[in-house]
């Protein structure tokens, strides 16, 4: 296919540019190649020469952090190499020389001829135009109806007001939109993030979303996420961002991996969409995010690693669908209102203007009938981004962070009067921002915008924090308690699912739970119980629980993450102070060391019975950095020393004779090879991140109040190389691969428990996994058919809904000039134009195209009849321990194995077994007894400890996607049916 040419919109003025970054080229590989086509993609053009790449200047700085504080605090943790050190492999002195070094011999051998030929003109994803219209779901219809009426109102800078932010800092909230305020439509105020609510006070700092994922339960997942929307409703906050459910995992020492649920797309799915359901029952919109593939913080985004591109992130067709894309895939079926595209490029074109990910599959196939907003400066290109499906851009500001010189705002105004933006794309951007608002029910909220800034802690501040030249100040903060009171105080919520997420691993002998009087029953000594605690995991940080901007520093407890999905902690429980609480002091003596490095004397770690020592592992988002890690961990150790304070711990505690408990908290999986098979080391606890209530929840599950059921969201390797190739962080840029790094997702489906299961690798401990103070039995597995099998779904149903349409006569250009007398605010963005001089019509051919519509869509996440019930799944739990307990009891499928594609007779792979479901099931203990320290209940005949577990599989739960049919399809054969404790303890299995 020729390029298309478009206009960009680029520092106001119009660029000429080739707009075949959507194209599909014959000689490169597209969304229907199969994985494989990228193991040698070195060959092909590496550089997306797209929306004025090589002309980008590097930005002055990262504004993202806050408040005045920041630029102070910011020299503290400067992102600049160490002076002293050798290079080694993440340093930049060694790989900026390397790669600069490259360049020139670059172009000293074959001149600017050699360095054009490593330009992907045409980029390797199809196109996909033009953009659907929303207001085609019937879920939707009342809300479209609403917005309709107001859009038809509206001029042409009011609509594009709508669509654009007003720069960043200009307003209260990190996004702020243009206001429509002689029809009451309000700026929104989009914030941060998906564990609280960034920048702001008296709000609660809830647990990881890896923590909700290691609970496997569906009521937690959608309590707090109701309970994280009250909060930003109570705040004034429109438009939550999130959950994240991008990254989700491929690469275990992944930066962000902790803001998601889990490394299964099931899990994923799950926990993103009870997550939205509770968000948006609280009247604030959920925003799904990354869309897509962004899966590493090294070079995620342009210029932030010093190169002018960001990475691209390159993956076939049939991984995309059924691993990446199916956490979005629920997200759109929940109803989510919003979704966040990507900093990175995918098959180089970035995320944020790549038609085929925002029109074809996002708004076409998925249904999706809310707005894409990029990600804060992921947006490259004007009416590129507008055409491929971008409905709002954040947060306003155009290439540069903070200049107020934005991709949109005027220029998208003058991209609608010169022809170059159809009108009726902009009608349907400002809809579905406006529809989005009425299904949540934001038009019955008062007229008041939020009641806390962004910028200051301080009741009076600047209104316009990031203009230079404006002083206007009022009141800012009114610093409303939004975290609940009495039974509804939310941290007893975060207690909870800080709990339920602790995983307990090894518990050699029953150790725990422990008994608070400290020796257990049958050991009657009359000698005070000797407890050390050891290591600076165990204690809050000296300096203060809200030293680091964004949590960017590991010192002391870890319970969060690092960047903008983190926020300040309006008290932090450390598990050193809840542990000398909860011990007896009558009958234990307690003695705690609160340092990673032990003193010479080893007396301290001799005198003990008991020694629980902490360590973590802490990560976050690329633009700040703590020691040598910026963003991606540089590996999977444990941080600051953990592994050998621990082995030395257990080397001495008690003279060899002691019992060692390690408790850790962690970004993501940690390898534990080092000290897991010592004798001493019984206990394992995995924590993850847990919030505000650590060390409470804690003492929950370690002295047995709560029977611990957390499952692992993810798999513990032996070693790092276990995860394979795919799981590696690209650190360093090729030479080779331009000024665009280049990340191939050859593995296609098998990252994780699916990349051990194929290779035959024993984990050390697998996704899934989970010990209890119980135990628990399954039985009567029944495999029950409830619809017909075939193997295309039911074709796509014609819509019943049409969308708003709307007058497409240009208004007059000089209805869209700054009205006389008009005040500017400095650095804030407005839709008005200065002159008409520079309108001048054009031709967009993307605006002529038909993209043919995908046989997999036709509904909210995809074709209806893929979510129909073919079979159900049941079996019986029974607790024939002596403790009440939950248990997840998992539903794995295993695709028939030899089958053949029907058109080109080819091998189809599948996966060993996958996650299909799973549920959370609390089962009564069978009889009265004690185990050390946990009660146990009677429950008498009728077999009161006995539970059914029953799964619905849907047609797309046994389909794969046909890269040829462009579908989902059922193989010929048989399907194995698995249901147990995790995915290697199966003790349940059938066929269907």
């Amino acid at each position: 296919m020729a390029p298309l040419e478009f206009l960009e919109l680029r520092r106001g003025k119009y660029a000429k540019v080739d707009a075949a970054v959507d194209d599909e080229s014959p000689s490169r590989p597209s969304f229907a190649s199969d994985a494989s086509s990228f193991e040698d993609l070195e060959e092909y053009d590496p550089l997306n020469y797209d929306a004025g790449t090589l002309k980008r200047k590097k930005s002055t700085g990262d504004l993202r952090t806050r408040k005045p504080s920041f630029r102070k605090d910011a020299e503290k943790f400067a992102l600049r190499p160490k002076s002293g050190r050798s290079c080694g492999a993440r340093q930049w002195c060694c790989w900026l020389l390397i790669f600069v070094t490259s360049v020139i011999l670059l172009f000293t051998a074959g001149g600017l001829w050699a360095y054009r030929k490593t330009l992907v003109k045409d980029g390797m994803s199809p196109p996909w135009y033009p953009s659907p219209k929303g207001g085609a779901d019937a879920a939707w219809e009342e809300s479209y109806k609403k917005a309709a009426e107001m859009v038809r109102q509206m001029t042409l800078v009011e609509k594009v007001n709508i669509t654009t932010g007003v720069g960043w800092s200009m307003g209260m909230c990190v996004g702020n939109t243009g206001p429509v305020q002689r029809l009451k439509f309000p700026s929104l105020c989009l914030q941060d993030g998906p564990l609280g609510i960034r920048f702001a006070d008296n709000v609660t700092a809830f647990p990881a979303g890896v923590t909700v994922g290691a609970t496997w339960n569906k009521e937690l997942m959608y309590l707090r996420g109701k309970a994280h929307g009250q909060e930003a409703r109570l705040k004034g906050v429109h438009v939550l961002l999130g959950p994240a459910m991008g990254p989700l995992g491929r690469m275990p020492a992944g930066g962000r991996n902790w803001e998601g649920f889990g490394s299964d797309p099931v899990l994923q799915g799950i926990a993103a969409a009870q997550t939205i359901k509770g968000i948006q029952d609280a009247g604030v919109i959920a925003t799904a995010k990354h869309f897509i593939l962004n899966e590493q913080e090294h070079f995620r985004q342009a210029w932030e690693w010093g190169l002018p591109n960001a990475i691209s992130s390159n993956i076939d067709d049939r991984a995309l669908h059924e691993i990446y894309a199916w956490p979005f895939a629920e997200s759109v079926k929940a109803g989510v209102g919003s979704v966040m595209c990507s900093y990175n490029q995918v098959n180089n074109s970035y995320a944020c203007q790549n038609s085929k990910l925002m029109n074809g599959i996002l708004k076409d196939e998925l249904g999706f009938q809310g707005f894409v907003q990029s990600d804060w400066l992921a947006q490259r290109s004007g009416a590129a981004a507008a055409l491929a499906g971008l409905d709002m851009s954040m947060p306003g500001d155009g290439l540069k962070w903070a200049e107020g010189d934005s991709l949109w705002g005027a220029q998208l105004t003058k991209a609608v009067l010169n022809g170059s933006v159809p009108i009726d794309r902009v009608d349907d951007m400002v809809t579905r921002i406006v529809a989005a608002w009425y299904q949540v029910g934001q038009d019955k909220w008062p007229e008041e915008g939020p009641n806390f800034s962004s910028w200051t802690n301080e009741e009076i501040g600047k209104i316009y924090e990031g203009s230079p030249s404006d002083d206007t100040k009022g009141v800012v903060n009114k610093f409303v308690n939004a975290q609940g009171e009495g039974e509804d105080f939310h941290g007893n919520l975060v207690r909870k699912v800080a709990a339920e997420g602790t995983v307990l691993l090894k518990n050699e002998g029953h150790l725990l739970p422990l008994s608070r009087d400290g020796w257990q029953e049958h050991e009657k000594k009359t000698a005070k119980y000797r407890v050390g605690i050891f290591g600076e995991d165990a204690r809050l940080s000296r300096d203060g629980i809200n030293n680091c901007p964004d949590q960017s520093c590991n010192d002391g407890t870890l319970a969060s993450g690092w960047g903008s999905g983190a926020v300040d902690y309006p008290y932090l429980v450390d598990p050193l102070s809840a542990l000398r609480k909860a011990f007896n002091n009558d009958s234990v003596y307690v003695t705690d060391w609160p340092e990673n490095t032990l003193p010479k004397e080893k007396e301290i770690i001799k005198d003990q019975d008991l020694c629980i020592v902490f360590a973590n592992a802490h990560a976050g988002e690329g633009y700040l950095k703590w020691s040598d890690i910026r963003g991606d961990r540089n590996d999977l150790n444990l941080q600051k020393g953990g592994d050998k304070l621990i082995q030395d711990v257990a080397k001495d505690c008690g003279k060899g004779k002691g019992n060692v408990v390690v408790v850790i908290h962690a970004v993501g999986p940690v390898i534990m090879e080092t000290f897991i098979d010592l004798p001493s080391v019984k206990a394992v606890v995995l924590a993850n991140l847990p919030g505000q209530e650590s060390g409470n929840a804690l003492v929950d599950v370690i002295f047995g109040d709560v029977n611990p059921s957390g499952r692992l969201p993810y798999t513990i390797a032996k070693k790092e190389e276990d995860y394979g190739p795919g799981s590696k962080i690209k650190y360093l840029p090729n030479p080779v691969e331009g000024l665009t790094p280049q990340q191939n997702f050859s593995e296609g489906l098998y990252i994780d428990y699916r990349h051990f299961d194929k290779q035959g690798i024993a984990p050390r401990y697998e996704f899934g996994y989970g010990l209890s103070y119980t135990t628990f039995h399954l039985s009567s597995l029944l495999i029950s058919n409830r619809g017909v099998r075939s193997p295309l779904p039911a074709p796509r149903p014609s819509p019943t809904i049409s969308p708003p349409t709307y007058p497409t006569t240009l208004p007059d250009p000089e209805s869209a000039l700054f009205p006389p007398g008009f005040h500017k605010i400095e650095k804030y963005i407005y839709p008005y134009l200065s002159s008409t001089s520079s309108i001048s019509k054009s031709e967009i051919l993307a605006s002529q195209l038909q993209s043919p519509l995908s046989p997999a869509g036709g509904g909210p996440g995809g074709n209806p009849d893929l979510y129909t019930p073919l079979f159900t799944v049941s079996c019986t739990l029974t607790n024939i321990g002596l403790v009440d307990g939950a248990a997840v009891v998992q539903l794995y499928l295993s695709f028939p194995q030899g089958s053949t594609h029907p058109d080109t007779g080819s091998t189809i792979d599948f996966p060993v077994r996958v996650l299909r479901g799973f549920e959370k099931v609390s089962v009564p203990a069978q009889q009265e007894g004690t185990v050390k320290g946990v009660k146990g209940s009677t429950h008498g005949g009728g077999g009161g400890n006995r539970v059914k577990v029953e799964f619905e599989v849907t047609r797309k739960d046994v389909s794969y996607w046909d890269v040829v049919a462009q579908n989902w399809v059922v193989p010929e054969g048989d399907f194995g049916v698995g249901v147990g404790f995790s995915s290697r303890d199966l003790p349940l299995e059938g066929t269907w």
